[in-house]
């Protein structure tokens, strides 16, 4: 029995040679700071309305940060963002990271550090313009929910 429509997976299109969120932000410098000094970002691309940013020891994982209000995004949708986006940072060491970014660095925590049955040990802090970012380490689920992993 399926939970839903069957449907037949079509091929893309073209390849994919990258993916990452574009952040719609009130204040680009604020958000470029807060992801360089506390994620360990770097600047790639910097322009008053518009910053490209890389982990160095990953730089498969990008983020861009676009002033709301630039022509390039589309009238009716010039928004900053205002929540309702969570950004997940998978670590080797939870425990630390709310040490550094929390207790040190004094951010704000939004969930405290939990471990959670389906899987995760994390917490969340608040970035600029109410974007949340859980940092996760990855811990072997409760009974309940180890069946729910397809293994994809």
């Amino acid at each position: 029995m399926t939970n839903g429509p069957t449907t037949t997976p079509t091929a893309p299109a073209a390849r994919l040679g990258g993916f990452y969120p574009v952040l719609a932000t009130r204040d680009v410098a604020a958000s470029r700071d807060f992801y360089t000094r506390h994620f360990g970002f770097e600047t790639t691309f910097e322009a008053d309305w518009y910053v490209s940013l890389r982990r160095p020891d990953a730089p498969q994982y990008e983020l861009a940060l676009l002033d709301h209000a630039h022509p390039t995004f589309p009238e009716g949708h010039r928004a900053a963002l205002r929540g309702g986006l969570l950004l997940n940072f998978e670590v080797d060491d939870v425990d630390a990271e709310h040490r550094r970014l929390v207790t040190e660095a004094g951010l704000s925590e939004v969930l405290a550090l939990r471990t959670e049955e389906f899987g995760q040990r994390h917490f969340i802090v608040a970035a600029p313009d109410g974007v949340l970012v859980d940092v996760i380490t990855v811990v072997p689920p409760g009974e309940e929910y180890a069946d729910l992993y397809t293994g994809a």
